[in-house]
């Protein structure tokens, strides 16, 4: 097909000078992935938004994973009504800031009245995704809000699950989460976790997107007052019972077995994401391990490190895929049980290749960082923002590293 670079240009050097500049990086993916697909963009005009049916993927507000610096797969998936099912062949386009790309054919799989496919888009957002008939080009669908670039998994216990003492909210609108019936921007509390009150998650988010340029999703898992004893796969067994005994069962032969519960609640939240669909998990936990005041519940070192090795390894053989572990150091309680030696150096064994990254040391944030005037286990405000902080130190060196090389076409 031939290209024709006047057309291409036109749309964007109509756009006001303070556009061009502010959004001078954006445009630089979106000609970049346009020549890799030989797109012609035109000017956007308004078209009639008629329903597909039950639109399953993508939704609005959803971030896709990038696997390039520059772009990223988006998945396509829906089932149409009776009354459509003469739709023989279909077209896509999208829209960045106003300005659409042409149409083109959509290679799509059927299953029955369902079909799925999948399209590349640059990294960032958010866009419109346009699907049509291309024989009845009436019957078209528009879905906004959609981005391309880094999903997280967060798990744990509550200090990862909306236990915090202020309510947040991220500053950007590209900060969001995944909550059972689709995407939403990411305040607080966040879906998923089982708190009711705040998280770290607005405040990574804002910061990277700033650092990145991107839209950051999160899918909470945490659970509070969990041990890691309790996010064994079901079967799992174990010696010594954790303090809240609700997700495990006691066994005849004076054993204790995980029932699995939080396990599942993991694998049926990041599943849907598909492979490779996320970028990391970030785990924090290991306060209801440590000290406990039963000193018989209070688990030795040398078996969390087993266990939270066999979690790892559990998840990523039911994925499908090598998944990133960042593990954080956490063992805090109150002023005069800050940290178990013991629980610390366990998670600190679990950084080594092939099995889990750094993640923060939330031991040393303490004082005013945690709630009731210092006195609490949980973030204040100022810690659940200190703690956002400390995740994207660490985060940051590692993604620059992981997509500092350029896509090839």
């Amino acid at each position: 097909m031939k290209r024709s670079i006047t057309r291409m240009q036109d749309p964007i050097l109509k756009l006001p000078r303070h556009t061009l500049l502010a959004h001078s990086a954006r445009y630089l993916g979106v000609l970049l992935a346009s020549l890799l697909c030989s797109l012609n963009i035109q000017a956007l005009e308004p078209k009639k938004v008629l329903g597909f049916g039950d639109m399953l993927e993508p939704q609005p507000y959803q971030v896709f994973q990038r696997d390039r610096i520059d772009s990223g797969p988006i998945r396509i998936r829906a089932c149409l009504p009776t009354m459509d099912q003469s739709i023989s062949s279909m077209e896509w386009s999208w829209v960045a800031d106003g300005v659409a790309s042409a149409w083109f054919p959509l290679a799509v799989q059927w299953d029955d009245t369902c079909f799925q496919a999948q399209v590349r888009l640059p990294a960032g957002g958010w866009y419109t995704l346009r699907l049509r008939d291309r024989d009845d080009r009436a019957k078209t669908h528009e879905i906004k809000y959609i981005g391309v670039g880094e999903v997280f998994v967060v798990a744990g216990q509550s200090n990862a699950a909306n236990h915090g003492e202020a309510i947040m909210e991220p500053r950007s609108d590209r900060v969001v989460s995944l909550s059972q019936d689709g995407w939403q921007p990411a305040k607080d509390p966040q879906p998923g976790a089982s708190g009711r009150r705040g998280s770290f998650m607005p405040t990574l988010g804002d910061k990277l997107v700033d650092a990145l340029g991107v839209p950051i999703g999160f899918v909470a898992c945490g659970l509070g007052a969990t041990s890691v004893r309790e996010w064994l796969p079901a079967g799992d067994t174990f010696d010594r019972p954790p303090t809240l005994e609700g997700r495990v069962k006691h066994l005849d032969d004076g054993r204790w077995m995980s029932g699995g519960e939080a396990f599942d609640h993991f694998m049926h939240r990041v599943d849907a994401l598909g492979i490779e669909g996320f970028r990391a998990v970030l785990w924090h936990q290991g306060e209801s391990d440590a000290n406990q005041r039963d000193p018989g519940r209070t688990l030795p070192g040398e078996d969390y490190a087993k266990m939270l090795s066999r979690i790892i390894s559990a998840t990523r053989a039911q994925l499908g895929w090598e998944v990133p572990w960042f593990v954080a150091q956490t063992s805090y309680h109150v002023p005069g049980d800050e940290a178990s030696p013991d629980i610390r150096r366990a998670q600190a064994s679990m950084w080594k290749p092939g099995l889990a990254l750094q993640g923060p040391d939330t031991d040393a944030l303490k004082g005013m960082l945690r709630e009731s005037y210092g006195q609490g286990v949980h973030f204040s405000r100022e810690g659940l923002i200190a703690h956002g902080q400390a995740w994207a130190h660490c985060l940051l060196p590692w993604l620059t590293r992981a997509t500092d090389q350029p896509s090839s076409p």
